[in-house]
């Protein structure tokens, strides 16, 4: 059952066409990840996708509802959750505001137990949760910003290059508690610059180039793609 549906949706700033008339979906309950080159569209996909960037065309379906020019708080309301790049933390703020910030639309009593929950996932935030944001590493800082976004329990949790910047064992990490959110029933829209992580960590994966999806398909199958593997992973074509 589709959860998400895109059809030629194109993103512009100006003149320049950066996403160029793409179709995407995800189904519920999958994992989906998009891979690309820098500047390919990726980010502007998602922004457009959160309602952080005009659509200049196209339709974005997410569940029976057509949200094209539905406002961003609203989106967020709905379910349709996003993590930015950069991790975007509220950086004068605790531990325990900012998960407070990402259930600012709740009233119901599942508040409390989803914050022990999300101190289950992530252990050294429950050790910090009076330590405020800006003084965390890069690492607790993206874990922050995942578990912020779990505050408001999203239907579909869509991530812009989570593990940029980190250290190995701590982009490791990431992607691990992403695999375990997906498995707990979160639907996952995947933006990661580690291409080889990232199909390994999905169902299905796009792959963009230049504001337009070239390749998709299950992900085990790109993951063995001469093409993707030669571009994305670094392996030269026999």
């Amino acid at each position: 059952m589709k959860l998400l549906e895109i059809r030629g949706l194109e993103v512009r700033y100006g003149g320049i066409r950066a996403v160029k008339g793409i179709d995407l979906e995800v189904a519920r309950g999958e994992l989906v990840c998009l891979i690309g080159a820098n500047g390919a569209g990726k980010s502007s996909t998602l922004r457009a996708l959160a309602g952080l960037a005009p659509a200049a065309a196209g339709s974005i379906r997410f569940g029976d509802r057509e949200i094209s020019s539905v406002a961003a708080f609203q989106r967020a309301r709905a379910g349709l959750v996003m993590v930015p790049e950069g991790r975007g933390v509220f950086s004068r703020l605790s531990v325990e505001e900012n998960l407070a910030m990402g259930a600012y639309a709740r009233s119901d009593s599942g508040v409390a137990p989803d914050r022990e929950r999300v101190f289950g996932l992530f252990p050294r935030l429950a050790e910090r949760r009076a330590q405020i944001a800006g003084t965390l590493s890069g690492g607790e800082q993206q874990m922050l910003a995942i578990g912020r976004a779990l505050m408001s329990r999203p239907t579909l949790l869509a991530l812009d290059e989570p593990s940029m910047g980190l250290a190995p064992m701590a982009a490791r990490r990431i992607l691990e508690v992403i695999r375990d959110i997906n498995r707990d029933g979160v639907t996952v829209l995947l933006v990661e610059q580690n291409a080889q992580s990232a199909l390994a960590l999905a169902h299905r994966a796009y792959v963009m180039e230049s504001g337009e999806i070239t390749i998709s398909g299950e992900a085990r199958a790109l993951l063995a793609d001469a093409r993707v593997r030669e571009a994305y992973l670094g392996e030269t074509a026999a």
